[in-house]
């Protein structure tokens, strides 16, 4: 048992390793492959104001105000529990190894050449944003600027002569091209369904980094302010920016329940670089992948919906109610948080379950491990049909036997953070939800005691 604990190291060692470099300065990453601490430097700097740009930010770092001793995640658990009992031991290819968040900076191995940019639309207010920011990416950064198609096309764009030699140097695609090895990095200018937009153009390999400027509604998730466009573009594309892993998910529906081993995880293949993929099987109805939430509703019907769902092939639970939304950390805030559910910050690696409307008091959102595969399935005895939406696009009716599989894709969305993955999501809650926003409680004026219950003032002598 004693050579069983060396082999698995001993937990108060490392964790007063960690603390020890914490008071260094540095910041403890826990082991490596090669059982070596490697620390590393965390500057974080407290600012007043959210929207401070990042030029700003670049010159105060070194007002060094706090620094993190330890990893974002939990830290790792003793594999020993009392004199006897431990964990067995596993082949190394079942260990996952995973990068701390707040270590997950940007960088380039080769300049960034193009650049997407991506506006709202429908906005008039964005159009000015929108040709300077052209302008200066084209005539100063010397990037190749893709846009859409039918933003080249805009009147507002169009009739102006002054733009007219930058609007022929632009780039265009239409929605379904594949751009992904054609694009370095995207910028949105708009609110947060710009942002969703953008990840939905990206739905082969990965999706490149994104630098989001608030112009639209909300802005949950788009941090930057667009008066200080030029000091962010330029720290963008120098890299060493911390950016937030936003998970996504894998939809795919199925007419029936006969589903190929691992088709709906081939996104390993372009992983791993085979381009040579068995084809789609020819009961796969749609597939994509979403930021948000995929929600399975009732669609039209006057009838309760009927869903059953599983995990990992075991039977769960039966829904019935208005429907389910299965939702990303970041979907958490958007449908899932108006029915109910919790908050979870984007680093933390898991699904959410929220019903919605369901006929039974006691059915509340749960979270659930990333890592697992769920199969949502309309049962025979259901009263009707059933609607599935993707980040509230690309609506399917699914019948009576058809199966939605939902996993966790291996192509998350990098968001550049403003400051850094926890400062961003909490100005986020407080700016754009009032989160736990109210007027703070006075003090009294007068020295009191508390006497059965009730304040009592207390007479000075």
């Amino acid at each position: 048992m004693q050579k069983n604990e060396n082999n698995h190291g001993d937990f108060s060692r490392v964790y007063e390793r960690g603390l020890s470099l914490a008071e260094e300065g540095n910041t403890f990453t826990g082991l490596d492959s090669d059982d070596s601490f490697r620390p590393r430097s965390l500057e974080t700097t407290d600012f007043s104001s959210r929207r401070r740009s990042v030029g700003q930010m670049t010159g105060m770092h070194r007002q060094r105000a706090i620094r993190r001793g330890r990893s974002i995640y939990a830290p790792t658990p003793s594999p020993s529990f009392g004199p006897k009992a431990c964990l067995k031991k596993v082949h190394p290819s079942q260990i996952m190894h995973v990068t701390d968040p707040s270590s997950q900076v940007l960088m380039w191995k080769v300049s960034a050449l193009s650049v997407l940019v991506i506006k709202k639309i429908y906005d008039e207010s964005v159009i000015e944003p929108f040709k300077v920011l052209v302008t200066f990416l084209s005539e100063e950064k010397n990037l190749v600027v893709f846009v859409e198609a039918g933003v080249q096309k805009e009147e507002s764009i169009v009739q102006d002569e002054n733009f007219s030699r930058i609007r022929n140097k632009m780039k265009t695609f239409k929605e379904g091209d594949n751009i992904s090895d054609k694009v370095d990095f995207i910028v949105c200018l708009g609110g947060d369904g710009t942002l969703l937009y953008a990840s939905s153009l990206f739905q082969q390999g990965s999706v490149p980094p994104v630098m989001a400027f608030s112009l639209g509604s909300l802005g949950f998730l788009t941090p930057f302010d667009f008066d200080f466009y030029k000091e962010s573009i330029n720290s963008v594309l120098k890299g060493n920016l911390a950016v937030t892993l936003r998970s996504r998910l894998n939809s795919h529906i199925y007419t029936d329940d006969k589903i190929p081993n691992n088709h709906h995880n081939d996104d390993n293949d372009m992983l791993f670089g085979n381009e040579h993929k068995d084809p789609d099987p020819p009961n796969l109805k749609f597939k994509c992948q979403v930021l948000n939430e995929v929600v399975i509703d009732r669609g039209p019907s006057p009838f309760l919906s009927n869903l059953d769902l599983y995990l990992d092939g075991s039977h769960i639970t039966t829904v019935q109610g208005d429907g389910l939304i299965i939702s990303t950390p970041t979907g958490s805030t958007a449908y899932a948080a108006a029915a109910g559910a919790s908050m979870i910050h984007p680093n933390v690696p898991a699904i959410m379950i929220t019903p919605i409307c369901p006929h039974s008091l006691s059915f509340r959102p749960i979270i659930i491990p990333a890592g697992v595969e769920l199969k949502i399935m309309v049962p025979p005895d259901a009263r009707h049909t059933a609607w599935v939406s993707h980040d509230g696009r690309n609506r399917q009716e699914i019948h009576k036997g058809y199966a939605v599989h939902i996993t966790t894709s291996i192509y998350p969305v990098a968001c550049v953070c403003r400051r850094d993955q926890i400062s961003d999501w909490f100005d986020s809650l407080g700016e754009c939800l009032h989160w736990n926003i109210r007027q703070r409680q006075k003090a009294m004026t007068t020295t009191c005691a508390i006497k059965n219950g009730e304040p009592e003032k207390i007479e000075k002598e």
